[in-house]
């Protein structure tokens, strides 16, 4: 927000200083409910110029706020975090109620577009002056670099006009306009003549006693005879505000007596304040304190504070920042060339040091020798660099420069790539101040900013014959940029997610950007080697590929420049062991790593015997008992990185295991993040792309009562369709109803009889279908998953819910057409959030479209409706956009019944799907009778007791 003369609060919507700004027309919404009454609705129309601190311009489209629509804004804010241009009107705000609140007002009239205007306005008193210069200081750049201290003051007197009127509303009647005007809830026109009177009036208020101001100044910086930091003072200069309330300096012999006591006074009671005052020099020409910077340090720490609670105005300079300091690491030789500038890789990295930067962000300037030697004689938190003056926490200063003199005297060419990694991800105590940059390791600098190395993105090479999901171009991205700086990966995808293809095209793009390179060698157990070579041939048929197993193997087939990819087994590469060594492997790919957890084997003794630019494990289970499985794959790919196994157990492995350490579990991941991506079924990033569907067929069978009710049904069919008359729709409407009855007397007899008989008998179930929805449903709850039931009978699903209700022990709610939609769409929320129900019951025509139930991770089809397409759209509800767990289907059929004789016509029949597509059951009242009763007849098989 920006305060504009004659135009208003200028309010536009911020998004970060990387978005673009809004255009005009915007509504204002997706605000606070506290703003909503306020701001909502309303479009951003006037186009306002704004200077940015480097100088540049910008236009932004806003909304203008008058005066109390502005207060009300402002006063909304005391429990919404604001920004720091919101803060400072606030601020002023204040400012302005409190001089309000001492009466420091009165009524005068000013010129407004060539117009007298009562008005009221504020005593010209020293204490507002200096109110005035202490806000035009403390603006922060946004408002001082767009209108300063002329809007600002502009600000405070219209908002004391408001705040005055809006204290005297409904407490002033008058007859006289001027009276009048001045009690109104905004200015109103005044006489000609009244605007001299009341300036004349108003200055016989005159101005009170120069009100004293110490301002501090920088020691002076000369070149030629530079004076030590630790030595330098500071003048603490002694001014007032005059009667144009400009800031003045204090000459005691131009000051009448009466002055000079009132100035003195308040020096006095500054003293008081901040001792440091009393001891220290002062100029003899004048009244200004000549500080040491030991006296000044205190004084910005906290002698300002104590001086303006006493009256007295602190001036400080805006130069003096405040700085934290922190280290960078700094390759000491960058490679020529390279794909990615700023990036050597950990085989590169031969030596490197620290340095010590003031401040802690990616541009804080490192320092030099130099610049260390001369801190080193400053002591403290106000130091002087560069001929800058800045506050630094002294004491992180002095352990800084004694770890840069330790890493100094030991060297650094005996650290290794996990010395780095371990001190960059895991600092604890063993470095002083935080790593602000990396410069010329620009992986490191990743990880030490962001935590993760950020992959540039890779282009599929035409020779690749596959596409790859969104996801696992990610992989290729993440393989690519690891590979080129030479550390070891982790791909720990979930089985099935596709983690060889991923390889598979990080080989083909590295050999074709360069065809001469070393052969890959991918190491893997027998049982999946044919499933390597077959998906080498498909997806990379450019690849030259050898399987260098069985008796007939030979090294001699390996040779260079004839060979891209070498297959083998953990149990070939142990006998090998010695020979394949002799190769230099461009990249080493180890399948199912968690095989050779244990590193005392052969075949993790022969995978670590062999040199490989990258180094690549892949497994769907990187931890299967112990912490111990994870350093042993980790430690494969990238040696060293964890430490050596005791190390491991004692720092990461048994306080995590043993007593959960957090901490410990926080640094082990920051530690080996960067080297691991792992991505599940239930990731919401993979789930979009990869979510996997099993449709199952469950077959039931019928009760006694359930049979002998069956076949009532068809005697009865069987007797109408007898009857000569029943020909045409009377006939297809007795077809049609049948089935339905068929169908609810699978589904249970007290939903064909419509009778309240209860769920059992005898303490036995009376349908094999709703027995065996119970055993389901009473064990995927126990699991933790939910399920979507779904019935094409509104009645049925009421029975259901009562029933389960009680066995479940939750309550099973029950969407169908009889509830509203308000009803209907708060059930699927209720469904949808993390508290909500396990189980959901609906119809197949209120539920099965225009819903996301994405909660339910299991669909079951309690009866069946021979349409694909309807039974489909229901499982959708579940099975879309959102669904980050595999879902099962189950579709229930009462085995020896028309259900399993329609199931498998559709199924088997393609054609006949084809036409249930369209027609739903229609199909079946245009079949003769022989062919009818031999659809719907009940089999022997039909019946389970």
């Amino acid at each position: 927000m920006l305060w504009r003369p004659g135009l208003g609060l200028a309010v536009w919507p911020w998004a970060g200083p990387d978005a673009e700004p809004a255009q005009p027309g915007t509504t204002l919404d997706d605000l606070p409910p506290s703003l909503t009454d306020l701001l909502g609705g309303r479009r951003l129309r006037q186009s306002v110029e704004l200077r940015t601190p480097d100088g540049a311009r910008t236009f932004v489209a806003t909304t203008a706020l008058g005066v109390p629509t502005a207060a009300a804004l402002l006063d909304r804010f005391d429990h919404l975090p604001t920004g720091g241009d919101t803060s400072f009107y606030r601020h002023v705000l204040a400012g302005v109620r409190a001089f309000v609140d001492a009466g420091a007002v009165a009524p005068g009239v000013i010129e407004v577009a060539g117009l007298p205007e009562a008005r009221w306005l504020p005593l010209p008193t020293g204490a507002w002056k200096a109110w005035l210069t202490v806000i035009h200081g403390s603006a922060p750049p946004s408002i001082a670099d767009n209108g300063g201290a002329t809007a600002i003051t502009d600000f405070a007197t219209e908002f004391l006009d408001h705040e005055v009127r809006r204290r005297l509303a409904d407490r002033v009647a008058s007859h006289v306009d001027l009276i009048a005007g001045l009690a109104a809830a905004a200015p109103v026109p005044a006489a000609a003549g009244a605007r001299g009177a009341w300036g004349d009036w108003l200055s016989t208020a005159g101005p009170e006693a120069a009100t004293v101001i110490l301002r501090l100044h920088e020691p002076p910086d000369d070149p030629e005879s530079p004076t030590p930091p630790v030595d330098a003072r500071w003048r603490l200069e002694v001014c007032r505000h005059n009667a144009t309330g400009d800031i003045t300096p204090v000459i005691p012999h131009r000051l009448d007596p009466h002055d000079l006591e009132a100035v003195t006074a308040d020096l006095a009671s500054a003293v008081r304040a901040f001792g440091e005052l009393a001891r220290a020099d002062t100029d003899p020409h004048t009244l200004d304190f000549l500080l040491p910077t030991g006296a000044v340090e205190e004084l910005l720490t906290s002698g300002a504070a104590a001086i303006a609670d006493a009256g007295v105005t602190v001036l400080l300079p805006r130069t003096i920042a405040d700085v934290a300091p922190s280290l960078a690491l700094r390759a000491a030789t960058v490679p020529d060339g390279g794909s990615r500038p700023g990036f050597v890789g950990l085989d590169e990295i031969s030596d490197f040091e620290w340095q010590l930067a003031l401040g802690d962000t990616p541009d804080s300037p490192a320092l030099t020798q130099s610049d260390l030697d001369e801190l080193a004689h400053q002591h403290g938190d106000l130091v002087r660099i560069r001929g800058r003056w800045c506050r630094a926490e002294g004491a992180a200063l002095t352990r800084a420069a004694a770890f840069l003199a330790a890493q100094k005297a030991v060297g650094t060419e005996s650290s290794t790539m996990a010395d780095l990694l371990s001190l960059v991800t895991d600092p604890q105590d063993r470095l002083p101040v935080p790593v602000s940059r990396v410069d010329g390791l620009g992986w490191l600098d990743d990880i030490a900013r962001d935590g993760v190395i950020v992959p540039d993105p890779v282009v599929p090479p035409d020779t690749l014959h596959a596409t790859l999901r969104p996801y696992q171009q990610r992989g290729l991205d993440w393989l690519m940029s690891l590979g080129r700086i030479g550390a070891g990966a982790v791909l720990a995808d979930d089985m099935g997610l596709g983690k060889t293809v991923q390889v598979i095209a990080l080989l083909t793009a590295m050999r074709t950007a360069d065809r001469a390179r070393p052969p890959a060698l991918v190491v893997c157990p027998m049982s999946v080697i044919g499933n390597w070579n077959r998906e080498l041939a498909t997806f990379a048929p450019s690849l030259r590929v050898i399987v260098h197993h069985g008796a007939g193997r030979s090294m001699d087939a390996i040779a260079p420049g004839e060979v891209d990819v070498v297959l083998t087994t953990f149990a070939t590469l142990s006998r090998d062991r010695a020979a394949m060594a002799h190769v230099q492997w461009s990249e080493l790919v180890v399948d199912e790593a968690q095989h050779v957890k244990n590193v005392h084997t052969a075949a993790a003794k022969a995978l670590r015997a062999m040199p490989a630019r990258l180094r690549i494990a892949l497994t769907g289970t990187p931890v299967e008992n112990r912490l111990e499985d994870l350093r042993a794959v980790v430690d494969l790919v990238n040696p060293g990185m964890l430490g050596s196994a005791s190390m491991f157990r004692a720092r990461f492995a048994e306080p995590i295991e043993r007593d959960r350490d957090k901490g410990a579990l926080r640094r082990l991941n920051s530690l080996t993040g960067p080297f691991i991506l792992r991505r599940t079924k239930t990731d919401p990033d993979v789930a979009p792309d990869l979510p996997a569907k099993t449709e199952l067929t469950v077959r039931t069978n019928l009760t006694s009562e359930q049979a002998g009710l069956y076949q009532a049904v068809l005697n009865d069919l069987h007797e109408a369709l007898g009857d000569p008359n029943h020909r045409g729709e009377v006939r297809r409407r007795s077809v049609l109803a049948a089935l339905t009855r068929l169908k609810q007397v699978c589904n249970h007899p007290t939903h064909y009889l419509a009778d309240g008989s209860p769920l059992m008998r005898k303490r036995r179930h009376r349908s094999g279908k709703v027995e065996l929805l119970i055993d389901i449903l009473t064990t995927l709850i126990a699991e933790g998953d939910r399920a979507l039931v779904f019935t094409q009978f509104a009645a049925y699903a009421e029975l259901l819910a009562e029933w389960l209700t009680p066995i479940l022990g939750v309550d099973v709610p029950v969407l169908h057409g009889g509830r509203s939609r308000g009803d209907r769409d708060a059930m699927a929320a209720a469904f949808g959030s993390a508290d909500g129900p396990p189980v959901l019951i609906a119809t197949l025509k209120a539920g099965g479209t225009g819903l996301n139930l994405v909660g339910a991770n299991h669909v079951i089809h309690a009866d069946r409706w021979w349409n694909p397409a309807v039974e489909d759209q229901a499982t959708d509800r579940a099975y879309r956009i959102g669904q980050t767990k595999n879902v099962q289907v189950r579709k229930f059929v009462c085995v020896g019944t028309l259900e399993e004789r329609i199931d498998e016509m559709v199924t088997a029949k393609r054609e006949l799907s084809q036409l249930t597509v369209r027609t739903g059951e229609s199909w079946l009242t245009d079949l003769d009778n022989a062919a009818l009763f031999d659809l719907l007849a009940l089999r022997d098989e039909a019946v389970g007791e």
